[in-house]
């Protein structure tokens, strides 16, 4: 890689990946997901069996490039330990608490959101209809989910979510979305 030619965030980004540090600072978009998912896939490759850490300070996004990011997670043979710094919401919170058990983490001053899935509809009656209902299921399907991952019940993950829910660290730990505050690099395993 031409140094000279290169962004500063470039050479900081490539520089996460040689220590396996995956890095979501944005909202969750195709774009972001398919580099997330490209990055993930290459880690795996060069070595199965050390942790990838996926570090969120997202607002959320996209559902589907979400569930892209989801689905590659749990593809890979490498575990992927999640740390929440900043702000994880929406799919953010999703994709924090979809982290390997036992290593999922929050820093001290995270704060967690969860909500229902929404977002904005448009063409014909029958078009809302079909997005509506995609998007009730994408609600069961993350209800589903979030319930395995913390253990609450699915009727408790839908009430929960109905609207804006904040958590901090400790919060998002006493739920279930983590399983460590930490506020240290030494807190978190390597392998």
């Amino acid at each position: 890689m031409d140094t000279a030619t290169t962004a500063p965030d470039q050479l900081i980004f490539k520089r996460l990946l040689e220590e396996r540090i995956v890095f979501l600072g944005s909202e969750v978009t195709d774009e972001s997901a398919n580099e997330i998912c490209a990055q993930l896939l290459i880690l795996n490759s060069i070595s199965p069996d050390r942790d990838i850490y996926l570090y969120i300070n997202s607002p959320g996004g996209s559902i589907t490039a979400g569930f892209a990011i989801y689905d590659t997670m749990n593809f890979v043979q490498a575990d992927v330990a999640t740390v929440a710094l900043g702000f994880a919401a929406s799919m953010g919170q999703f994709l924090l608490s979809s982290g390997t058990v036992g290593k999922r983490y929050a820093l001290p001053n995270a704060s967690v959101v969860m909500h229902q899935p929404h977002g904005g509809f448009g063409g014909t009656s029958a078009d809302i209809q079909t997005q509506a209902k995609q998007i009730l299921h994408f609600k069961h399907r993350m209800a589903e989910l979030t319930s395995a991952q913390t253990g609450k019940p699915v009727d408790q993950i839908v009430e929960d979510g109905d609207r804006d829910r904040w958590f901090t660290a400790d919060e998002a730990l006493d739920y279930g979305f983590v399983d460590h505050v930490v506020g240290s690099t030494t807190a978190l395993p390597r392998s």
